[in-house]
């Protein structure tokens, strides 16, 4: 009997194993590679960004060299706003360093993605991370190479440069990577 519970221990923690190893792919520009230039929408959230809703811009440009959390979503849903709210943490304890935020909501119709933004903020009371809308809203901007199959992409950048990234399929957002995309922006405001 006890062999038979220790074997099924064995075989649940290398199915987690697995389940988040194949979880994570290359999506996005690559730790070590520069974050380049790309137009969006402001669609809503952070209002003390100077951005105006509807406003057409490079966000990324605005950033310029502070450290930014910049994610790709093509879920608005329970855990995305996990993720953000813990985001929005950091962006609080972290505002002397400027650490900032947005998400980049992608998919095949701007519009219906619009308003997915728009909802999902006043849904959730996102305050201080900005929603945008890329011009190239299926996957956002082709130099970046998001993968098709990312559920959400998370880069970790400062002064234009990948310092972290994470890339998931749908549903493997939980409470562990969570932890390790907080940890990665967190680290953001470190010295170099």
């Amino acid at each position: 009997m006890r062999m038979f519970q220790a074997t099924g221990f064995v075989a649940a923690i290398v199915l987690c194993v697995t389940a988040t190893a194949s979880a994570e792919m290359a999506s996005g520009p690559q730790v070590g590679e520069t974050v380049g230039a790309y137009t969006v929408t402001k669609v809503t959230g952070n209002p003390d960004d100077g951005v105006a809703d509807g406003k057409t811009l490079c966000y990324r440009c605005k950033m310029g060299q502070r450290p930014v959390v910049m994610v790709f979503a093509r879920t608005a849903d329970a855990k995305l706003a996990k993720l953000l709210e813990k985001i929005d943490e950091e962006l609080v304890e972290h505002s002397d360093d400027k650490l900032t935020a947005f998400v980049n909501m992608i998919g095949p119709d701007a519009e219906s993605l619009k308003k997915t933004a728009t909802d999902f903020v006043a849904e959730h009371g996102i305050k201080r991370v900005a929603f945008v809308v890329p011009e190239e809203s299926e996957n956002g901007p082709p130099d970046f190479k998001i993968a098709p199959e990312a559920d959400v992409t998370v880069i970790c950048y400062k002064g234009g440069t990948v310092k972290a990234n994470h890339a998931l399929v749908k549903d493997a957002l939980c409470c562990e990577t969570i932890d390790a995309i907080v940890e990665d922006s967190s680290k953001l405001v470190e010295a170099d």
